[in-house]
Order: structure tokens, then C-alpha cells, then sequence
């Protein structure tokens, strides 16, 4: 069947073109209503806590870290126990740097050793 009014096939196509639109308008604005959700803060720190605790050994490189800090800090408080020499304070906080790396890095075999 032709089309005989070519203006009522035009309108047809206005009306279609118009829907589709409003459609893809509306498909938007929930994108938009989505992305803004997922940057709120609170919901950033929600998919932070989640990523971390879905890591695998999250909890056993804290602990190694832990440890490495506090050998280190305490390492510090031996070596420099009170002085006011700022000599021995930055050998001190270089000591604490080093073994602060080096425990962190190898306390599981330091820990398998105990």
C-alpha cells in the first residue's frame, strides 16, 4: 500500500522520531541519576571498603605491615632512647625506615621462625 499524502507520512515519522527521543531522554536521565548516586561520598567509601575487603590476603599484608612498623618504631625508641643529639635522631628514624622495609617485606619467614 503507497502512501499517498507525503505529509502524513512525514508527520508519522516526526511522531516516531519524537518518541524515540523522549525514550533516550529518559534512558538518560537514569544514567545521570545512577552516576550521580555512585559519586556520592558515602557511597564511595562503601565501594572502597568492599574492593578492599574482597581482596585476597588483605588481612595478612596488614599484619605484615603491622609488624614492620611497630619493629621499626621500636627499633627508633631503643636507638635514640631519650637523646637530644639530632644525629642520632636521624640514624635513628634511618634505622627505623630500613628495618620497618626489611621486616615488612620477609615477616612471614620471620614469623615462621617463632
Amino acid at each position: 500500500m503507497k502512501e499517498l499524502n507525503p505529509t502524513a507520512s512525514l508527520d508519522r515519522q516526526i511522531i516516531a522520531l519524537k518518541e524515540q527521543q523522549r525514550e533516550e531522554h529518559l534512558a538518560l536521565n537514569q544514567q545521570v541519576k545512577i552516576v550521580y548516586e555512585s559519586f556520592k561520598p558515602s557511597n564511595l567509601i562503601n565501594s572502597a571498603v568492599n574492593e578492599m575487603v574482597q581482596t585476597p590476603n588483605l588481612r595478612n599484608n596488614m599484619l605484615n605491615n603491622l609488624i614492620g612498623l611497630s619493629t621499626g618504631y621500636l627499633s627508633k625508641r631503643i636507638m635514640v632512647a631519650g637523646s637530644t643529639n639530632p644525629l642520632k635522631k636521624i640514624l635513628g628514624t634511618v634505622a627505623q625506615f630500613l628495618i620497618t622495609n626489611v621486616v615488612s617485606k620477609h615477616s612471614d619467614a620471620i614469623t615462621n621462625k617463632f
